[in-house]
């Protein structure tokens, strides 16, 4: 019983923590939307994407690729590639996820990289009720977002003019300045910052971002050292 209690807290303080980053999610997934449809999407396809596949990175570098006349097979390896950083994510966080192999998958599904952020217990545990709490009103306004984005796309003209290019930078910038103060998080961000600058002019997209994820290897042995979400 004070387990259940534990996780309906922890939920319900998982949708006030997710509230902020919902309200990101659903301008990103609104141009998503826009862009979508400008490319040749039907308004179906567009929302379809976004309910299933719910990953701005994978969703835009798959839509960069088909609409520079790559095939599918080519923009799903795009997107599974932008995807690739939740495996190390997932193997991080399935300790901490109870009951058997389908419930463990449907939950897993919830893990997106502010909810895994937020409810990392700093320990090498996760909270799973704020884990799924967080991620219920981003799922919302990312599915709300591309359906206004992919109908309204006519009259908001060319998105890139609201400059919502920087959200993406600016949203994995907050969730990063919440992880430096674990044990040595600035030497393992300065160094995945090193290594990702440094492949940028030779490799294909996405594949700095994979190798900078090297950089979290510094973080072995050192001591943990627990830390409120915010």
């Amino acid at each position: 019983m004070e387990e259940a209690d534990a996780y309906r807290t922890a939920f319900r303080r998982g949708l006030r923590l997710g509230l902020p980053y919902a309200t990101v999610s659903g301008v990103l997934s609104l141009s998503f939307g826009v862009v979508a449809v400008q490319a040749g999407f039907t308004v179906l396809q567009a929302v379809v994407t976004s309910a299933l596949v719910f990953a701005g990175s994978a969703q835009f570098a798959a839509l960069s690729v088909l609409t520079a006349g790559g095939g599918v097979p080519a923009a799903l390896g795009a997107a599974t590639l932008m995807h690739s950083r939740f495996l190390a994510m997932g193997i991080a966080v399935a300790p901490s996820i109870p009951g058997g192999p389908l419930r463990r998958a449907v939950e897993g599904q919830a893990m997106v990289d502010s909810s895994w952020a937020l409810a990392n217990r700093g320990d090498g545990t996760f909270d799973r009720g704020l884990l799924l709490g967080t991620t219920v009103p981003q799922y919302v306004a990312w599915v709300i977002g591309s359906i206004v984005g992919a109908l309204a796309g006519d009259l908001l003209g060319d998105i890139e003019r609201y400059g919502l290019d920087a959200l993406f930078p600016t949203f994995f910038v907050g969730i990063l300045l919440a992880e430096l103060g674990r044990p040595r998080g600035r030497v393992a961000a300065a160094l995945g910052a090193a290594i990702a600058l440094a492949l940028v002019p030779f490799t294909p997209p996405g594949v700095p971002v994979l190798a900078a994820a090297v950089a979290a290897l510094v973080g072995l042995g050192a001591d943990p050292t627990p830390t409120e979400a915010a």
